[in-house]
């Protein structure tokens, strides 16, 4: 016999107990609450994804090269000669989206975004007003790094003043009734202040020098989406920095424009407002002059530039880091005139791997850059 056989005279086993039947309403009485539950979070967590709310985010955007977005038409290859960049610089941007009410929970608890009101965003602008100032903006930015960067390189530029265009408002916690936030609206373009046509926001400036806050002056103004020219009464009030110095009470609209001897293109799609100036002016001067002004580094830069080459501050910067710092960035340049709050948190985001590096004017950028193998800058080729 095989022994995996049971042998003829083996002792059967005994019969298996009865097998007692499951409780199918016990079953049920827990599974189907438990069930329609799932069901309704699903359901809700779905329809929270598409139902809109006014709340918009400031949320990190994307880091992106500028050396692919020049274009050198044959009016410029005529007269310059082109090095194309070894390790382009990059420009960031930061997202700037309306929200589901799944977003804003999700972005409430995300410590890299931040989440805005209607008014925190927009202010007293409509969105669509607040695009047109940012492409606007964004215009003017790489028109001044054009010229910043031509007269750098010893290309003849020369910076025109534009209208002057109320962009945002500047208001006292009790504003009187003639103070510039209660008679003027963002849009509104300034003619004449106090009797003497202004043409330019430099002229402005000047004719302040005169006044005190408290004084009372007249404006000529051309109100926004009109054309007719009317009269205002403003009462002057305390500069934020300086309280012996008067302002009128507004942020003006950068209408600044160049004269150049050619133009170069910056595509940048539809992408608005002024922070990339720096980036724009430092990738200019890289392919208008000979060698790798970055010293191949991972270099990426954000901050307004003026006319004067000083870097201004601008907004998101801690979600800007966190761009930057995904794309794999050595170094960021940041203006250093953001707070001593905004450079810690984009310094404590940076970590141990990124270098954040604050500069007041293009000089120091340029000077840091040397000293990480930078070639430095050096004269353009000019085809005479």
């Amino acid at each position: 016999m095989n022994d995996n056989t049971t042998a003829q005279t083996s002792v059967p086993l005994p019969p298996p107990p009865p097998v007692s039947p499951r409780p199918v309403g016990r079953a049920v009485w827990w599974a189907l609450p438990l069930l329609t539950v799932t069901w309704l979070i699903v359901g809700a967590v779905i329809a929270s994804s598409f139902v809109r709310v006014q709340l918009w985010e400031v949320a990190p955007g994307t880091t992106e090269a500028v050396a692919p977005r020049l274009e050198f038409g044959p009016e410029a290859l005529a007269q310059v000669s082109r090095y194309p960049a070894q390790t382009p610089v990059s420009f960031v941007t930061a997202y700037g989206n309306r929200l589901s009410v799944l977003d804003a929970v999700i972005g409430a608890i995300d410590d890299d975004v931040d989440v805005q009101t209607y008014e925190e965003r927009f202010g007293d602008n409509t969105p669509a007003e607040q695009r047109r100032l940012g492409y606007q903006s964004m215009t003017t930015s790489k028109q001044i790094a054009e010229y910043v960067a031509f007269k750098r390189v010893g290309l003849d530029a020369t910076l025109v003043w534009g209208d002057i265009i109320v962009e945002q408002l500047v208001c006292e916690a009790e504003p009187t009734d003639f103070s510039a936030c209660i008679q003027l609206v963002p849009g509104d373009t300034i003619r004449t202040f106090d009797g003497t046509d202004v043409e330019s926001l430099e002229q402005l400036v000047a004719l302040l020098d005169s006044f005190r806050p408290g004084d009372t002056v007249t404006l000529q103004i051309v109100p926004h989406r009109k054309t007719s020219i009317e009269q205002r009464t403003v009462e002057l009030i305390a500069s934020p920095d300086d309280p012996e110095r008067a302002i009128v009470g507004f942020v003006p609209a950068d209408t600044r424009t160049v004269d150049l001897p050619f133009e170069i293109g910056i595509d940048t799609d539809s992408i608005g407002g002024p922070s990339a100036g720096l980036a724009f002016t430092l990738a200019l001067l890289d392919e208008l002059t000979p060698g790798d002004l970055f010293g191949g580094k991972r270099v990426a830069a954000t901050g307004t530039i003026n006319g004067d080459e000083t870097v201004g501050a601008i907004g998101a910067l801690r979600q800007k880091a966190v761009a930057v710092k995904r794309a794999g960035v050595e170094i960021f340049f940041v203006p250093s005139g953001q707070s001593d709050s905004e450079l810690a948190e984009a310094r404590a985001v940076a970590g141990a791997t990124m270098r954040v590096v604050a500069v007041a004017t293009l000089e120091e950028a340029l000077l840091e850059l040397e000293k990480v193998g930078g070639s430095g800058l050096m004269n353009a080729t000019i085809s005479l």
